[in-house]
């Protein structure tokens, strides 16, 4: 059974990450895992549970608040900060923002960080991870995620991270968080059907549009960013790639659709560079830092925003 021991420490991978099965090339080309690939499958499938949960008010609003807090997760700690240091904070509140982020199913702090920064080192290019330009819409989408090339934590991007032990272990049993906020979301349901009858909420019910649905639509918010705003969108800087500003997936991603700002000058903590571009995460991570969690935002240079401009008689106000 010559088999047998990669694939139980395929599966072992859902639980600790830092497993790599002896006959795995972590370089391979473009794979799909289907095996380490199932739970991301079956919480699709677990959509159509909605049919015999039914639903509720209070159940679709916990989904949309859930969408709201994990995608600002996303955008200001795993994008903004780790990925780019793009303002300051202290260990224990870089903690709570690791914490925070792992509640949204894709994978640990250095993990993300580390692959965002390689795709800006590369963007557009044949080694960019998820390129739509070489790679196609289903990799850049989704494909890359499920990848064993892109799958372990390449730490030497990510040294001043990885120095955490903290954050190490985050990365590691990535698993954890997202089963406790489940089982949380569950326990949430069950408490409600108890105490508020006339809610008609349950614990599954809560499950599947606080967990699964709001998870699913997540994925495919966060997704877009690499998919169609590399193809669909106006271009204000002339940038290296092919990176477009797409109000709509602003919209949704709470401001990373000014994905042409962002790969112009990637350290901002703004990406909207102007008062009519929404950027919900910005106003969120000014009002952290009016509370004084957060310190240092960093800002674009009036010089650099109004650089490399595609259309030189762009107004610059």
């Amino acid at each position: 059974m010559p088999q047998a021991r990669p694939i139980k420490q395929r599966l072992l991978r859902w639980l600790d990450s830092s497993i790599t099965p002896a006959n795995v090339d972590a370089h391979a080309g473009n794979q799909v895992d289907w095996l380490r690939a199932l739970p991301f499958v079956a919480l699709h499938l677990a959509c159509l549970a909605v049919i015999w949960v039914g639903w509720s008010p209070v159940a679709v609003l916990v989904a949309g608040l859930l969408y709201l807090v994990r995608m600002f997760a996303i955008t200001g700690f795993y994008h903004r900060y780790f990925s780019h240091r793009a303002f300051k904070t202290s260990r224990f509140m870089q903690f709570v923002f690791a914490l925070l982020g792992a509640t949204a199913v894709q994978r640990g702090p250095l993990w993300w960080a580390s692959m965002h920064r390689h795709h800006h080192a590369n963007s557009d290019r044949v080694e960019d991870a998820h390129s739509p330009v070489h790679h196609g819409f289903f990799w850049s989408h989704v494909g890359w995620f499920l990848s064993d090339a892109h799958f372990a934590t390449r730490t030497e991007r990510v040294k001043e991270l990885a120095a955490f032990p903290e954050l190490r272990f985050l990365d590691r049993f990535d698993v954890v968080v997202p089963l406790l906020l489940a089982a949380g979301i569950y326990a949430l349901g069950a408490w409600l059907e108890s105490i508020r009858p006339e809610w008609g909420t349950n614990g599954w019910q809560m499950l599947v549009w606080g967990f699964v649905i709001s998870t699913v639509l997540l994925y495919h918010a966060t997704f877009s960013v690499n998919s169609l705003a590399h193809h669909w969108g106006s271009r204000r800087y002339q940038t290296a790639d092919q990176s477009r500003n797409n109000a709509l997936i602003a919209l949704f991603t709470l401001g990373e659709g000014w994905h042409n700002n962002h790969h112009h000058y990637p350290g901002a903590a703004r990406q909207g560079f102007y008062w009519w571009e929404i950027d919900i995460t910005w106003y969120g991570l000014k009002a952290l830092q009016a509370l004084g969690l957060i310190r240092d935002l960093r800002s674009i240079p009036a010089e650099i925003r109004n650089a490399r401009r595609v259309n030189s008689n762009e107004s610059t106000l």
